[in-house]
């Protein structure tokens, strides 16, 4: 119970002692004064609570890091009377989140209207909602909370880089595998000619063949010839790191001034698996804008595969996997690349994402190679996080063995980390 309520009863039981005890009218004046201001005050409470109803609405229930999540709501107030104040209370788990109001002389059936925007900091999956209403009297003696049920859940996926200048190793065969299928895409690879059909777009037309046969010729195309890309996040837990972090005040990330924010991008948590996410979404995206073929493997802490696809839809398969992963107890790198081997062959590039600096499955990347599997490194040096063996005895092995190898430091530019491959040290 509260502690207004306790004085209020006190003040109550010695204003009663206080008329009995004398027998004077203005002290039973004054008790039954306190006496129905305890009741009224009761009363308006209990109504001041009622009749209320808040909808919200989220304007992007997915959203990325470095972008917006915007929420719109609603408060009703479906009584006959006025509310003299009215506390909105979210209990979203979204960082920096704050749609809490206080709403004071809210009239009848006139809607409150306000948006929340706050910007993404970390990937994850959030709660939005539930919501509480909180009101009390104007002696501040009582107090009513209403629950209101509902929530929303909404995706903050990993941000992604421009990263123009990482690179793949060439293939056995120029330009890998060519696919033997019909594409919706335009290529520079006409395969045949087709009859028209309904909802084939018009700049697929192939106009000779239409004039010299009187009805509408369409071009098939086939996928441009180029290598398959396997992405390998390692999130074997015993080699990730991650260090407090204190989160940024999301208010100024919210004034145009803010160009850091804006030019540089958001900054990252001081986590191996956020630059590890980040990377993986960033290499994602380059090749699947480049029409390539596409998987991603995990193991958090069963397998999850990702089949190569091409295209958007595929892009945001990946982003809402990486969105929801950490680094569990698994299997070792090592004997995720061996159980893998099967499924890759001398036309796929494997992308190796991983903390890790035991040599072993640097020994299953040479397997690869003898076997004509091409594999590429980005090794995030878990040194740079926290006190754990140094990124470099590893950064040589893989020199060594003429394994291209890019380096993920602490406080560095994805962008620029995966732009230049790493020399040795």
């Amino acid at each position: 119970m509260r502690l207004s309520i306790w004085i209020a009863i006190l003040v109550w039981l010695l204003s009663l002692v206080a008329a009995l005890y004398t027998g004077r009218d203005l002290l039973y004046n004054t008790f039954y004064l306190i006496t129905l201001s305890i009741i009224g005050s009761w009363f308006w409470t209990r109504q001041n609570i009622r009749g209320l109803e808040i909808h919200r609405r989220v304007r992007t229930p997915r959203s990325q890091v470095g972008k917006y999540v915007e929420e719109s709501f609603e408060v009703i107030n479906l009584g006959w009377l006025s509310k003299l104040w009215v506390e909105v209370r979210d209990e979203s788990d979204l960082p920096g989140h704050k749609a809490s109001r206080v709403l004071v002389a809210l009239k009848p059936k006139r809607p409150r209207y306000w948006t929340v925007r706050t910007p993404c900091i970390q990937r994850g999956r959030y709660r939005l909602g539930p919501v509480s209403l909180r009101s009390g009297d104007p002696l501040g003696i009582f107090e009513a909370t209403k629950r209101v049920p509902g929530e929303h859940s909404v995706l903050v996926y990993p941000p992604t880089y421009d990263i123009p200048g990482f690179q793949l190793p060439p293939g056995r065969m120029p330009g890998g595998k060519i696919a033997r299928f019909r594409t919706h895409y335009l290529t520079t690879n006409v395969a045949s000619v087709r009859d028209y059909a309904p909802g084939d777009s018009f700049n697929r037309i192939h106009w000779p063949s239409t004039a010299r046969t009187g009805r509408l010729i369409v071009k098939e195309f086939e996928l441009d010839p180029t290598s398959d890309v396997w992405i390998l996040l390692d999130l074997d837990e015993s080699w990730h790191v991650a260090q407090p972090w204190d989160i940024p005040d999301v208010t100024k990330l919210l004034t145009p001034t803010h160009h850091a924010y804006r030019k540089q991008g958001p900054a990252l948590a001081p986590a191996t698996i956020e630059y590890a996410a980040a990377a993986a979404a960033s290499i994602a995206r380059r090749y699947l804008a480049e029409r390539r073929a596409v998987g991603l493997i995990t193991y958090a802490p069963r397998r999850q595969m990702l089949q190569l696809e091409r295209g958007h839809r595929q892009f945001t398969k990946i982003l809402e996997t990486l969105t929801v992963i950490n680094p569990t107890q698994s299997l070792s790198l090592d004997r995720i690349l061996t159980a893998e081997g099967h499924f890759m062959d001398r036309n796929a590039t494997v992308v190796v994402i991983t903390p890790s600096t035991d040599n072993a499955w640097v020994e299953a990347l040479r397997e690869y190679r003898r076997r004509g599997v091409n594999a590429t490194v980005v090794l995030v040096a878990a040194s740079t996080f926290g006190p754990v063996p140094s990124y470099r005895p590893i950064l040589a092995e893989l020199w060594a063995s003429q394994i291209p190898v890019y380096v993920l430091r602490r406080g560095e530019s994805i962008s620029t980390a995966l732009s230049h491959m790493a020399p040795p040290e």
